[in-house]
C-alpha cells in the first residue's frame, strides 16, 4: 500500500507547487488558531493569577485582534489552495490513466469490463484525493501543532510539554499505525464499487437486449446484490475509522488530563503554565481531529491506487521500438510469411499469409466471419503484432516504426465506427483537431452528406447523440467516413464500411466511398462484393492465406 501512495505522489510533482501552497497555507492555518487560543489562555491564565482579567492579560487581549482576523483569512485559502491543488493533480491523474489505458486497450476494451474500467477512471482516482486531503494535509498541520506546542511549552516547563505533547504526537501515529489493517476493507470497498458499477452499466449498455429477454428483474437482482456487498464493505472500513477517531479522543483527553495533572501538581505557582497548556491542548484538537481517521483514508485511497495501477501497468499488445526508424516517403504494402494466432492455446489466424498492396490499388478482401478480415487490419494498423513473418510500409518493417507514424501513413473506417455525442465538427476533427472549416466541409462533400449537414439548423455545431442516434445509419456511416477522409493518411483501410446498412443504403454508400477515395491505396475487407466497389484486384482469406478470388 505505501508504494501504491508513494507512487500516486509522484503522479503529481507537476503540481507541487500548489500542493507546498495548501500544505504552507495549512500550516499557517493550525499556527494561527494555536495562537488564537494560546493568546486567549494566557490572558486568562494571567487574569485569574492576579485577580484581574484587566490587570495581566491586557497585552494578550491586544495581540488577540490581530489574530482573530488573520486566522479565517488563513482558514480560507488552506480550504481554497488545497482543493485547488486536488482538482488539478486528480485531472492529471484522469489523463495519465487514459493515456495508458489507450496504449494498452488499443483496438478495445476485450474481456475487460467497460462498468469496472469506469470506476477505476471515476470512483478510484475521486477516492485519491484522501491522499492529500484526508492524510498528507492534516498530517503535516498536525506536526506543526505539536512542534510548536512542545516548544511553547517547553520553554515553560520541559514536563508540561511532555505531558501534552506527547498524547498529542502519539495520534499523529494512529494514521501509520491503523492503515495496514485497514487495507483489506479497503481493497473490498474498492473492488465492491467496480463490481457494483459493472452491474449497473453492463445492462444499460445493451439495454434493448436486455428488455427484450426480460433479464430486467435478474439486471435489478445483481445491482441490489452488489449495492448490498458495498454497503458491507464500507461498514467495515467505517467501524475501522471509528475506532482511529475513539483512539484519538483518547490521547486528545489524555493531554487535556496532563495539563490538569501539571497544575494540581505544582500547585498554586503552575497555575497559569497548566491553563496555557489547557488552552493550546484544546486548539490541538481541532488540527488532529481528523487524523485518526486518516488511517481508513489511507486505506481507502491506498486500494483504489493498487485497482488503478494494476490496469495502467498491463503490458501494450504491441511494444514501442527502442530506435525507431525514419518514417518512410512510399506506402506500399508488402506483407511475407505472417504467423498470427491471438493467443498460444487458440487457432492460428494467419499461417503463412503473403500479400501485396502496391501504391494506388485498390485490393478487395473476402472472407467470412471470423476468417481474420479484421485481424489484418489490426496488425496493420500495429494494434496486435505477428509471432512471425514482416509487414513493411514504404520498404521499412512497420515493427521498426512507431505506432503514431504507421496510424498517420494508414487510417481506418471500421464496420462499428462511433460517432460520438458531441457536435458534427467535433467528432470530424478527432483526428485532425486543427483542420480548417473549409477542409470539414470539402470532407462532408465528398462523403456524400455535405448538403444535409448544411440543412440542419445548427450546422457543424449539430450534436450527433449518443452513437449518432440523431442521424439515420445510412448518414452516420456517410459522417464516419467524412472523418477518415479529413486523414491525410495515403492508405485507407475499409472494414465492412457499409455494415448494417439496407441494400439500396449500401449500394448508394459504397458508390460514394469509390469516388471518395480515388488517388488512394485502398483495402476493402467484406463478406461479398455487390458489383459497385471496382477493386483492382479481389482476394478471398482461406485457412489463414490470401488467394485470388474465383470468378
Amino acid at each position: 500500500m505505501a508504494s501504491d501512495l508513494l507512487r500516486v505522489l509522484r503522479l503529481w510533482h507537476g503540481r507541487a507547487g500548489w500542493l507546498l501552497a495548501g500544505l504552507a497555507m495549512a500550516c499557517a492555518a493550525v499556527l494561527a488558531g494555536l495562537a488564537l487560543l494560546g493568546l486567549a489562555g494566557r490572558g486568562v491564565a494571567e487574569g485569574v493569577t492576579q485577580a484581574s482579567i484587566f490587570a495581566g492579560g491586557a497585552a494578550a487581549l491586544i495581540w488577540l485582534r490581530p489574530v482573530i482576523i488573520l486566522r479565517p483569512v488563513f482558514r480560507y485559502l488552506e480550504r481554497l489552495v488545497t482543493h485547488a491543488a486536488t482538482f488539478r493533480a486528480l485531472a492529471d491523474t484522469r489523463i495519465w490513466f487514459f493515456r495508458r489505458l489507450a496504449e494498452r486497450l488499443p483496438a478495445g476494451l476485450g474481456f475487460r469490463r467497460a462498468g469496472d474500467l469506469l470506476g477505476r477512471l471515476v470512483s478510484d482516482i475521486d477516492a485519491l484525493d484522501r491522499v492529500y486531503l484526508g492524510a498528507v494535509v492534516p498530517g503535516v498541520a498536525g506536526v506543526a501543532a505539536v512542534l510548536a506546542i512542545a516548544l511553547v511549552l517547553g520553554a515553560i516547563d520541559p514536563a508540561l510539554a511532555a505531558l501534552v505533547a506527547l498524547p498529542l504526537a502519539l495520534a499523529l501515529l494512529l494514521p501509520p499505525l491503523l492503515a495496514p489493517g485497514a487495507a483489506a476493507a479497503g481493497q473490498r470497498v474498492a473492488e465492491s464499487q467496480g463490481a457494483l458499477r459493472a452491474a449497473v452499466v453492463d445492462p444499460l449498455t445493451g439495454i434493448e437486449d436486455t428488455l427484450a429477454a426480460g433479464a430486467e428483474p435478474r439486471a435489478a437482482a445483481r445491482v441490489a446484490a452488489e449495492g448490498a456487498g458495498l454497503a458491507a464493505a464500507q461498514r467495515a472500513l467505517a467501524q475501522r475509522g471509528a475506532w482511529g477517531g475513539a483512539a484519538g479522543a483518547l490521547l486528545s483527553q489524555a493531554a487535556l488530563l496532563g495539563a490538569l495533572g501539571y497544575g494540581l501538581a505544582m500547585g498554586e505557582a503552575g497555575v497559569a503554565a497548566a491553563v496555557l497548556g489547557l488552552f493550546l491542548a484544546i486548539a490541538a484538537g481541532e488540527a488532529l481531529g481528523l487524523m485518526p481517521r486518516a488511517g481508513a483514508a489511507l486505506a481507502a485511497a491506498g486500494a483504489s491506487a493498487r485497482r488503478l495501477f494494476e490496469a495502467a501497468d498491463q503490458a501494450p499488445p504491441v511494444a514501442e521500438p527502442t530506435a525507431p526508424a525514419a518514417t518512410p516517403k512510399g506506402h506500399a504494402i508488402r506483407i511475407r510469411d505472417l504467423h498470427f494466432a491471438w493467443a498460444s492455446d487458440r487457432r492460428a489466424v494467419f499461417d503463412g499469409l503473403d500479400l501485396d498492396v502496391p501504391e494506388g490499388a485498390r485490393i478487395a478482401l473476402l472472407g467470412p466471419s471470423g476468417i481474420g478480415k479484421s485481424t489484418l487490419a489490426s496488425l496493420l494498423l500495429k494494434l496486435a503484432a505477428p509471432q512471425s513473418g514482416s509487414i513493411t510500409l514504404g520498404g521499412v518493417d512497420i515493427a521498426t516504426l512507431p505506432a503514431d507514424a504507421v496510424r498517420s501513413r494508414i487510417a481506418c473506417l471500421t464496420q462499428d465506427a462511433r460517432l460520438f455525442d458531441d457536435s458534427i465538427e467535433a467528432n470530424l476533427r478527432i483526428g485532425q483537431p486543427e483542420a480548417e472549416e473549409v477542409a470539414l466541409w470539402q470532407a462532408l462533400d465528398r462523403a456524400g452528406i455535405g448538403d444535409v449537414v448544411r440543412s440542419l439548423p445548427e450546422g457543424l455545431a449539430t450534436r450527433c447523440g449518443e452513437a449518432g442516434a440523431r442521424f439515420s445509419g445510412g448518414q452516420a456511416r456517410r459522417l464516419v467516413l467524412a472523418r477518415a477522409l479529413l486523414s491525410e493518411a495515403p492508405v485507407l483501410i475499409l472494414d465492412e464500411p457499409a455494415a448494417g446498412l439496407d441494400p439500396d443504403t449500401e449500394r448508394a454508400f459504397l458508390e460514394t466511398l469509390g469516388e471518395a477515395t480515388a488517388g488512394r491505396s485502398v483495402i476493402l475487407i467484406v463478406h461479398r462484393l455487390i458489383g459497385v466497389e471496382r477493386p483492382t484486384r479481389i482476394l478471398r482469406l482461406a485457412a489463414g492465406r490470401a488467394v485470388p478470388a474465383m470468378g
